[in-house]
């Protein structure tokens, strides 16, 4: 993939707890600060450009987590959550000028909107799901405004604000870039507007072709370009015998009852991304290869993405190449468990990729000066 494009790479924060397995606790991980730095520590010696935080009451807050981690690296930057209507524009713009001041500028900003409605509703959000997206473009227009250092007044159904301003700017101009999901007619209208690189799944590069052509269009009917990334699992070993053993090894605690079980909870979900992750394996493990070396197996008993890329590291570079053609520049990559993940993608991976912040190069050691006894004598 050398004389492609650069590629994006991000890697994957679990602070919700990570694991060795998916259907058993065999080898679970707590998500400790201690843990989660090292991890942090890992993805940025080992050549990722970022990190992404998760959001949601099963993860550690994001931001707080994401503060404790800028002292302890260096170049990894932080993807961590806004959140319209469970926080307002006016306070997010500030927590987010403070983690970009603490970080030298190395903040990004990732607008989550969806969610189960039971999960919502445990955090106080009680919108249906155009509401919130309608609420959402308005946090974003007020945030921007902020953000560019304008003095904003709004009155919205949602959201108002009064002679709003932010009284310090951000180190990167105009703002921390902004990155957003969502494949429902409402979100790609809000990426449209407001986002700097809209987030997909791993669909089939077939199927994703129509989204990424779809928003790019919209962006382009307002006088826009965005960028486009997309979120994968990957399992990545010298053999493409051993990636596909790695893959079913996940997945060997899973039983039909977990599947059934976790399937019938997604049935009435409003997610119109989660859905289309669905579709690709329809509840069922009999079929998991969606598409060349695109495998749904993680999706069967997880929600968000549900797809790894599995193979030996050529074969994964040219899957990934596939992806660039349609408009992808940017992957926030994870594994089981994250740590040891890290370390292969990079070390199996990363030499077939032309990525935008090259992995450091360790500098030889200088050798000790050697002296024989005779020398020493004499």
């Amino acid at each position: 993939m050398s004389g492609k494009a650069p590629l994006d790479f991000l890697w994957f924060l679990p602070s919700a707890g990570d694991q060795r397995y998916l259907g058993t606790t065999l080898g679970a991980r707590a998500a400790t600060p201690a843990y989660l730095r090292q991890v942090a520590m890992a993805a940025d010696q080992l050549g990722f450009s970022g990190a992404l935080l998760p959001t949601g009451a099963h993860c550690q807050d994001a931001w707080i987590t994401a503060a404790s981690i800028a002292p302890v690296t260096e170049r990894l930057r932080l993807l961590v959550a806004l959140r319209p209507g469970l926080t307002l524009p006016a306070e997010s713009v500030r927590q987010a000028v403070a983690l970009d001041r603490i970080s030298n500028g190395r903040v990004l900003l990732n607008v989550v909107t969806g969610g189960s409605t039971e999960i919502l509703e445990k955090d106080g959000m009680f919108l249906g799901h155009r509401e919130r997206y309608e609420q959402t473009a308005e946090f974003l227009d007020i945030f921007r405004a902020l953000a560019r250092g304008e003095k904003v007044t709004r009155e919205g159904r949602y959201l108002s604000i009064r002679k709003g301003r932010l009284e310090f700017p951000f180190v990167q101009t105009p703002h921390a870039p902004i990155w957003f999901g969502g494949s429902s007619e409402i979100a790609r209208e809000i990426a449209a507007q407001h986002v700097d690189v809209y987030l997909a799944w791993g669909e089939p590069p077939s199927q994703l072709k129509e989204v990424i052509d779809d928003v790019r269009a919209r962006a382009a009917a307002r006088g826009r370009t965005i960028r486009f990334g997309i979120r994968l699992h990957f399992i990545v070993r010298e053999t493409e015998g051993e990636a596909w053993d790695a893959a079913n090894d996940l997945i060997r605690y899973v039983t039909d009852e977990d599947i059934a079980r976790f399937q019938a909870s997604l049935q009435h979900s409003e997610s119109v991304g989660q859905q289309r992750m669905r579709s690709l394996h329809g509840g069922s493990r009999a079929s998991l290869e969606v598409s060349p070396n695109l495998w749904a197996g993680i999706g069967l008993v997880r929600t968000g993405a549900g797809t790894a890329l599995v193979g030996d590291p050529a074969t994964v570079a040219e899957r990934l190449e596939e992806y660039a053609a349609i408009g992808i520049d940017t992957v926030i990559g994870s594994g089981y468990p994250h740590l040891e993940e890290a370390y292969r993608v990079a070390e199996l991976l990363f030499p077939h990729l032309n990525l935008v912040h090259a992995p450091k190069v360790a500098e030889a050691p200088t050798p000790f000066p050697f002296t024989t006894l005779r020398e020493k004598v004499a």
